[in-house]
């Protein structure tokens, strides 16, 4: 009996151990695939600076919380052994310091250099960075990963299709993707293809693509004008799958480009990567003709109309809310988000002088100095105070607003602490720090009740998704600012020429598809 019980324990002893090598051979069988990346747009025609706490960095473990594809226990998370390092992410705004640059990317340098050797790594960037000194900072950035990682690597960048891709960052990338919509609504799904693209890679030996098509389009357009929810966007994007999804082809992409800072690299862009240098290259050009051949049809994709314009048709208009777009000064492209211009404009106007005149929501203008002291009075007192201008003063001053204080709320992670100031029939939503305002209950958090309001102004170009379904009706205000509209007016010294449509009468350019080196390849 007692032989058969010893026999039995060393079975189960032996199967045991073929079962924890089986796990231990399971997991070091796993991708080791690092995570880093910086994203924001950067105007480069604002007096604005981006500091480092902008980007509100996440470090280690703490990165998964920005993807739902990466919640424990999902496929993605089990097929990889994952290395989050540094993420950071700022709302759009000026030109990044190069203190607050070098301050991150050290960072992230150390991390990669700490936990390494890597088989990948997802490269999450917006691709219109840009920092003082530097002309191609995504391109700088990911050139000194790859002298802690090495070129052997395999890197998949995800990008918004308002980056620029220069042939630094197209060379250190092996597979490169960006959204395929403007609004964004494809953001998560697009950085989720992304990583599955280098796991499938990585998972099947294949490794880095074996040719990577790059062409530059001399066009440069405004995202307000580059929309997929109209032609000639829809159309043009709606062709990138038709290249992406054939066989031979890892991924197909469009840049549109950013259009309000002045360096060479901006410029749209298509690039695609796959393993069939014939459909690769040729699927690249096609979508490089598609681009350019619809060049002239790009609109604004709503109305546009100068300020007086906009508040004439609104007060005409029975459709609540009438929203207008202040887009020259639009935080969400880069603007600094404080021009206090179309606020003066509208508070000197007589139909908003009384408390009975067209109810008008305005959101929103930064006043530290205001919300500091409103803070004190408290809700229901009377405030006179400075808001606006501290950063770009170059259209309007701060502006004195004299007001009721009828909502505090403190908390939110952009803008701090909020407060609403009814001045007359405007309730002005003023902040400590900048916010874009987005969501209806970005409003209604605040006692406002903007479906009921007549006019809504909102610091954005184009209306996102939420607030576009809340319009009654809409207008874009050509007002001024670090993102103005009227590209003309900007004065580029920095980008190539020609390029439309600062240069509307240019010849064709050459749309060939160039063929960018791998990084490991020593060209």
């Amino acid at each position: 009996m007692k032989k058969h019980i010893y026999l039995l324990l060393l079975v189960l002893s032996i199967f045991s151990c073929k079962e924890q090598k089986k796990d231990n051979v399971t997991k070091s069988d796993l991708p080791r695939i690092a995570i880093a990346g910086l994203g924001i747009e950067s105007s480069t025609f604002s007096p604005a600076q981006t500091g480092e706490e902008a980007f509100h960095a996440r470090i280690g473990d703490s990165i998964f919380g920005r993807y739902h594809f990466f919640d424990e226990g999902s496929d993605i998370r089990k097929r990889a052994d994952w290395v989050p390092t540094l993420l950071g992410k700022s709302l759009p705004g000026g030109i990044v310091t190069r203190e607050a640059y070098e301050s991150m990317v050290q960072k992230t340098l150390k991390m990669l250099e700490e936990n390494g050797p890597y088989d990948g790594l997802f490269f999450d960037i917006h691709g219109a960075m840009s920092v003082v000194g530097l002309e191609d900072a995504e391109g700088d950035l990911i050139k000194r990963i790859r002298e802690v990682i090495g070129p052997d690597v395999v890197v998949s960048t995800s990008m918004d299709l308002h980056g620029n891709v220069s042939e630094t960052l197209a060379k250190h990338s092996d597979l490169i993707t960006c959204y395929r919509m403007a609004p964004h609504e494809d953001a998560l799904e697009s950085k989720e293809r992304s990583i599955i693209n280098l796991l499938e890679r990585l998972e099947s030996g294949k490794g880095k693509p074996a040719y990577k098509a790059w062409v530059p389009v001399p066009i440069l357009l405004p995202g307000e004008k580059t929309s997929t929810r109209i032609e000639p966007g829809k159309s043009l994007y709606a062709k990138v799958p038709e290249v992406a999804d054939q066989d031979g082809v890892i991924d197909a992409a469009i840049w549109i480009g950013y259009a309000w800072a002045d360096e060479p690299r901006n410029h749209a862009v298509i690039m695609v990567t796959g393993d069939d240098k014939e459909k690769v290259t040729t699927g690249a050009e096609k979508l490089a003709k598609a681009f350019w051949d619809v060049r002239n049809e790009f609109e604004f994709v709503a109305p546009v109309a100068t300020l007086d314009e906009s508040l004439k048709m609104a007060l005409n208009s029975d459709k609540k809310p009438f929203m207008i777009s202040d887009m020259g000064d639009n935080p969400t492209a880069g603007g600094a988000g404080d021009v206090t211009w179309t606020l003066r404009e509208i508070l000197n106007r007589p139909e908003f002088k009384t408390d009975n005149g067209p109810s008008l929501i305005y959101a929103s203008i930064p006043g530290p100095e205001l919300v500091e002291k409103a803070l004190e009075i408290g809700v229901g007192g009377n405030i006179s105070a400075l808001a606006g201008a501290a950063v770009d003063d170059r259209f309007a001053p701060p502006l004195l607003l004299t007001g009721t204080i009828e909502a505090i709320k403190e908390g939110d992670r952009d803008a701090e602490v909020e407060v609403v100031v009814k001045i007359g029939s405007v309730h002005v939503i003023v902040t400590k720090k900048r916010k874009p305002y987005h969501h209806k209950s970005d409003f209604t958090d605040l006692g406002l009740k903007p479906t009921e309001t007549d006019i809504v102004v909102v610091k954005i170009g184009y209306l996102v998704p939420e607030l576009y379904d809340m319009r009654g009706d809409w207008i874009m205000a050509l007002t001024p600012g670090g993102v103005d509209q009227d590209l003309e007016r900007l004065g580029y010294k920095n980008i190539k020429r020609p390029m439309f449509p600062l240069d509307k009468d240019m010849e064709t350019p050459d749309l060939s598809a160039r063929l960018i080196p791998a990084s490991d390849s020593g060209n």
